[in-house]
Order: structure tokens, then C-alpha cells, then sequence
């Protein structure tokens, strides 16, 4: 059966429900990972859980350690990975509350550390990622979305800004023209690196907040925090229905 890692992110530092078995702090060539490794029973199934942004939540998206989070989660035997991610709505029918599993993604990000493959090669490594998330574990996500009846969608852009700062309008404006759907700031370079390491990997996204230009108002934390604690409650029972079916 396949051993499934969770990455939390904004929201998901812990996971309810999850029966500890070990606790894992893994060194690796990268350096350490964004928190311990935690190990247990979710849903009825050894599950892998790690908090992107460390626990407490302290590391901002533009200095998370990627690498070394895939790293440690591949080299203690994750087989997949689920990553989680609060994101803002770009196109009008992502509106806070929505989830929605992207099936493509753009990269806006600068100065991360992209890849595994830079230093010492015997030969040049280019890995194909025309589709950036596994279709079987993207399809698992709607058919739990589906079952749980909440309100999401099936396909979508994710747009991947550096951070930490939101967006401005003009900046999401040209998201928009773009094709993004959702904008955040962790989906890369996790989802490529995911795929280096041959590591089927999806993303389930939640909508906290409208993009820059999206609302009457300036965007506030407390309407983040807010969509996050109705959300990650539902979040958690698509998560508990995907491993529960299993794959």
C-alpha cells in the first residue's frame, strides 16, 4: 500500500486526528527540513505528515527549505504526496471557502532553489513536466471533494508568486491575462522537485481570500484566518476519505 506524505501548509500545522507513532528529524544534503517529520496513523493507514512553514508556523514561503522537505519525506519512504496549500482566487468562481485541485501550474518565483540536479553531475538532467501533478492522485482529491460535497473545482491554474508579500492589482491582473486561476506562494518549486524525485505529487488548494483587485477591499488577515478555520476542517475530511480509500 502506498505510503502517502502530507505537506501542511498556512492552516494544517497539525493534523487532527493523526495517531503519533515517531517523531523523525532528518538530516539531509540540504540541510534540515522546514520541521520534524511526524509519523502515524491517519484514516486507518501509515501516513507521513510535515508543516511547509515549520511548527509553530515561522518560515515564510521564500525561505522555506524545499529541497531538503522532499528529500527527508523520499528518504523515509514517502511513495506520494499530498500538499496542501491556502491560496487567493483569481478567476471568479474561486471564491473563499472554494477548493480547487490545479492541474497546471506558472512559475513567478526568483532566487529559490529549483532543482537536485546542479552540482557534481555526470550529465545534465532535464525532467519532462508538461503535466506538473499526478493525474490518479489529482483524481482521488475531486472524487473526495465530490463526496464530501464541497464546493470545488475539478481543474485550474495555480500561479506561484515569491512572497512574502501579497500581490498588487496590476500584478494579478497580468496572472489573470495569464490564465491563472489561484495565486500562492508554495507551489514551487515543491511540485518540481517532487517530480525529480519521481514522487507522485497534487495539490488540494484552498481559497482564503480574494486576489489584489478580486474585492471591494483591501485584503486583511483576519478574513484569511477566518476562510482558513472554516476550511481546514473540510480539508482534513478530503484528505481522511482520500487515504481511507486508498490507492
Amino acid at each position: 500500500m502506498t505510503t502517502y506524505a502530507i505537506i501542511g501548509g498556512t492552516g494544517l500545522t497539525e493534523l487532527e486526528g493523526f495517531a503519533l507513532r515517531e517523531t523523525r528529524q532528518v538530516e539531509t544534503p540540504f540541510g534540515l527540513p522546514s520541521a520534524e517529520i511526524l509519523r502515524g496513523d491517519f484514516a486507518g493507514r501509515e501516513v507521513l505528515f510535515l508543516a511547509r512553514h515549520g511548527h509553530p508556523h515561522r518560515i515564510p514561503p521564500h525561505r522555506v527549505n524545499y529541497r531538503a522537505n522532499l528529500w527527508a519525506l523520499k528518504s523515509i519512504g514517502a511513495q506520494a504526496i499530498i500538499a496542501v496549500n491556502a491560496v487567493g482566487g483569481i478567476h471568479s468562481a474561486m471564491g473563499s471557502g472554494h477548493f480547487c485541485v490545479p492541474d497546471q501550474l506558472i512559475d513567478y518565483t526568483a532566487g529559490r532553489a529549483q532543482t537536485f540536479f546542479e552540482d557534481d553531475l555526470e550529465h545534465v538532467t532535464h525532467i519532462d513536466f508538461s503535466f506538473p501533478y499526478d493525474p490518479a492522485l489529482r483524481e482521488a482529491l475531486v472524487a473526495a471533494l465530490r463526496a464530501e460535497g464541497v464546493s470545488h473545482s475539478a481543474a485550474g491554474v495555480y500561479g506561484c508568486t515569491q512572497g512574502p508579500r501579497l500581490e498588487t492589482v496590476a500584478e494579478i491582473a497580468r496572472m489573470e491575462r495569464d490564465g491563472c486561476d489561484i495565486v500562492g506562494m508554495t507551489g514551487m518549486p515543491e511540485a518540481a522537485l517532487a517530480r525529480e524525485l519521481d514522487l507522485p505529487y497534487a495539490c488540494l488548494a484552498l481559497v482564503v481570500n480574494p486576489a489584489a483587485g478580486k474585492s471591494a477591499g483591501v485584503i486583511t488577515m483576519a478574513e484569511i484566518e477566518a476562510a482558513l478555520a472554516a476550511g481546514i476542517g473540510q480539508a482534513r475530511a478530503v484528505l481522511a476519505r482520500v487515504l481511507a480509500g486508498g490507492l
